[in-house]
């Protein structure tokens, strides 16, 4: 239907405080309880405790930096690919025509199983995965886990 009459704003064009009351009621934070987040352990607590229950306080657990053990490591295709040229640097050996490496000595602590092995490589580490170490002993190396040594 057709309206008859105008509808009525809610804006209040025209009136000076647009209904906010006295001038300076609606200006800046003076009757909000501050900007922001402001007041939240004073005259907002109670809106903390419903909406936010967990804003303060401290949360879960670090384990502190020395006893996290940091992983570096080098899948069997990756050290295959590269040996050649540990070889060269005399950072790997060759023993019998196998070649023979410390993963330690060159700057990794596991060996993942990703990857083919076309040589025959003896390989010292402290950890190893099964896959990686099928493959390794599939091309005709083997692997030596060091003891009590990680990083």
């Amino acid at each position: 239907m057709v309206r008859r009459f105008k509808k009525k704003s809610r804006y209040l064009r025209g009136w000076r405080t647009h209904s906010w009351g006295r001038v300076g009621q609606h200006r800046k934070s003076g009757s909000s309880g501050g900007r922001g987040r402001s007041g939240r352990h004073k005259h907002k607590w109670t809106w903390v405790l419903v909406y936010e229950p967990d804003y303060f306080g401290k949360h879960g657990f670090i384990q502190p930096p020395p006893l996290v053990k940091k992983w570096r490591t080098i899948n069997v295709g990756e050290l295959d690919n590269i040996i050649e040229d540990l070889a060269r640097e005399g950072l790997a050996q060759i023993e019998n025509g196998k070649y023979r490496v410390n993963l330690l000595k060159i700057g990794y602590n596991k060996l993942l199983g990703e990857g083919n092995v076309k040589h025959a490589i003896i390989v010292e580490t402290p950890q190893v995965t099964k896959k990686a170490e099928e493959k390794i002993k599939e091309a005709g190396g083997e692997v030596i886990i060091i003891k009590g040594v990680l990083h």
